[in-house]
């Protein structure tokens, strides 16, 4: 196992590097010049060329690249071109409120997700199937954006029943507020999650109800409900695990769209500020660290692949 993970590691060092190479390439090639967001109209050629000097901006592109590069593998990330911060720091700031968002989504996606999925591939094409794929298929079609707006339409605007953005109400502390302002954001993001993994789980389940193993477990007279838990929910369990490891990058950069439409101060909406303001050391910083993620996740996911299915930890 340890030189299964050792050489894991080792494989995802130049795919990191690939990653900020692309990435960084990408984001000088994006139209503007954050020079200009800090140019008043009494300022002359000489005084935005010393803006542009002092944020290191007049190096050749290969040069920037290769200083910041420089600059990473000694754990600095920079400074915020718009705020003047540590990237890090801002990072940090911003991911408890993302990790408490995106964690209790998935958490209630999962625990929805699961039983009704399973449920509904144990009775495929009866009324209860049919009526779960098409509530998938709804939420698939649903843009994250307008289903965020209806909500706050309605139980803020029209009932008055929950806050409508922020995380926490001025001059509030508690819990219970905090609370609150999350459930919508957690809804809308529940809602999609839920359409999308119920296809997984569903598919999964119904292919393994076509198996010899399941037939067998019927003819010594077990149960539907005695086969699908005790015996068809292990083999399940494989995409719930890549789901898992494919949503640790989420779980820590943030659901940008949702996270910008309910004004939560989290990594999503970090992002989106620091993309229209062309705040390049944080835009890498977000863009490594969701690169860094994906392959823990991944590494997560084969792991525990070997735990719920043992002969995948033999065959490798």
């Amino acid at each position: 196992m340890k030189s299964f993970i050792l050489r894991r590691v080792l494989q995802a060092v130049p795919l990191l590097f690939f990653i900020s190479l692309v990435s960084f390439a990408l984001i000088k090639l994006a139209p503007g010049d954050p020079v200009l967001s800090f140019v008043t109209p009494n300022m002359g050629a000489e005084d935005v060329e010393r803006i542009r000097q002092s944020l290191g901006l007049d190096k050749p592109v290969y040069i920037q690249y290769f200083l910041w590069l420089k600059n990473v593998l000694t754990g600095d990330f920079g400074y915020s071109l718009i705020n003047h911060r540590p990237v890090l720091t801002m990072i940090a700031e911003r991911i408890p409120a993302t990790i408490g968002l995106m964690g209790t989504a998935l958490v209630l996606s999962l625990i929805i997700t699961v039983p009704l999925s399973m449920y509904a591939g144990s009775r495929k094409n009866r009324p209860v199937d049919r009526l779960l794929s098409l509530f998938s298929y709804i939420g698939i079609s649903i843009p994250s954006f307008w289903f965020g707006i209806l909500l706050i339409f309605w139980f803020s605007f029209k009932l008055h029943w929950l806050p409508s953005m922020g995380m926490r109400t001025v001059g509030s502390n508690s819990a219970w507020d905090i609370m609150k302002h999350g459930i919508l954001p957690v809804m809308v993001l529940s809602f999609i999650n839920i359409s999308m993994y119920m296809r997984y789980i569903r598919s999964s389940t119904i292919s393994e109800m076509e198996e010899d193993y399941v037939q067998i477990q019927y003819a010594y007279g077990s149960t539907r409900n005695t086969i699908l838990w005790r015996h068809v929910f292990r083999n399940v369990l494989l995409p719930v695990v890549t789901i898992l490891g494919m949503s640790l990058p989420e779980l820590i950069a943030g659901a940008f769209i949702t996270e910008s439409v309910f004004s939560w101060p989290g990594m999503g909406s970090l992002g989106i500020t620091s993309v229209s303001g062309l705040d390049y050391p944080v835009i890498m910083g977000i863009t490594m660290l969701t690169s860094v993620m994906l392959v823990i996740g991944n590494l997560t996911a084969d792991i525990l692949y070997g735990v719920v299915d043992p002969r995948i930890k033999t065959a490798g």
